[in-house]
């Protein structure tokens, strides 16, 4: 069985890469990453962010002072080639590469525990909770960036007690917990559930909309641009039954073009997607 220190040290190690994976993408190159382990809360804290999921209960924290989210976010923008270094500008691209990096982390708890487990709403904080806490160093070439990442104790205990390997035929308690809560949307001991698993669906990938006049539609020639209402640093949607399921960034796969997922949307947001 895991250990509580096994977990944490899990959780820092695929939190860590899944945040150089996100600049990798972002940047053209993979930052080299350091992972400390440390007891006390950091001192230095300019933005704290609190981020819940969905089938689990706890929160993951990240804290970065103002010239750590400031270097992470001015490293994306360089790279896309965009001029703008105002505070907001560099605090609305960190926080999006937070985010990515945050759902392929709950991505990845999903399928240690065998549930979906989705990113919630999270939200700045002015203080954090009770919590385990490494300190993260990103290297970009000369300039670095260190965010120091919290795992509430709740979190790590409900993920422990998920693992214990379940009597015969039987749910794990966190996990029948869960899906009382309405927070896991897959089967539990499903009798049926295997019928559909060979069901074929559309699936397609939106890059953005927009809305045109039909004068402009017709004015329409090779090599004209229609402007989407999607900023090349936001995620591609992943579509199936005119339902968006996911939200992933785009990659080349032999010579053909894929998505790779980094956020599977919650429940409530498939519904609001519905066409």
């Amino acid at each position: 069985m895991n250990t509580a220190d096994d977990l944490r040290h899990w959780l820092f190690e695929e939190f860590s890469a899944r945040l150089a994976a996100v600049f990798e993408t972002m940047v053209g190159e993979r930052p080299q990453i350091g992972v400390d382990a440390f007891a006390e809360p950091p001192s230095d804290v300019g933005l704290l962010w609190k981020q819940v999921f969905s089938g689990v209960p706890g929160a993951v924290w990240v804290a970065a002072s103002e010239a750590g989210w400031s270097t992470a976010g001015g490293q994306v923008l360089k790279a896309a080639g965009i001029e703008e270094n105002d505070a907001a500008s560099l605090k609305s691209t960190y926080l999006e590469t937070l985010s990515q990096a945050l759902s392929g982390t709950a991505g990845a708890m999903g399928s240690r525990l065998g549930h979906e487990v989705n990113c919630e709403a999270g939200g700045e904080s002015s203080a954090a909770a009770d919590a385990q806490w490494a300190a993260i160093t990103i290297q970009f070439g000369a300039e670095s960036a260190v965010l120091a990442v919290g795992l509430e104790t709740a979190l790590v205990e409900a993920m422990v007690a998920a693992q214990t390997e379940p009597p015969e035929g039987k749910a794990p308690e966190a996990v029948l917990a869960a899906a009382a809560g309405g927070g896991f949307t897959g089967p539990v001991n499903s009798k049926t559930f295997e019928l559909l698993l060979d069901v074929e669906l559309p699936v397609s990938v939106s890059f953005g909309r927009a809305q045109v006049p039909l004068k402009d539609v017709l004015k329409l020639t090779t090599g004209s641009i229609v402007e989407l209402n999607r900023s090349v640093l936001e995620p591609v949607e992943v579509i199936v039954n005119n339902c968006v399921i996911a939200r992933g960034e785009v990659v080349v796969v032999e010579g053909n073009f894929g998505v790779r997922v980094h956020q599977v949307v919650s429940r409530q947001e498939r519904l609001r997607t519905l066409n």
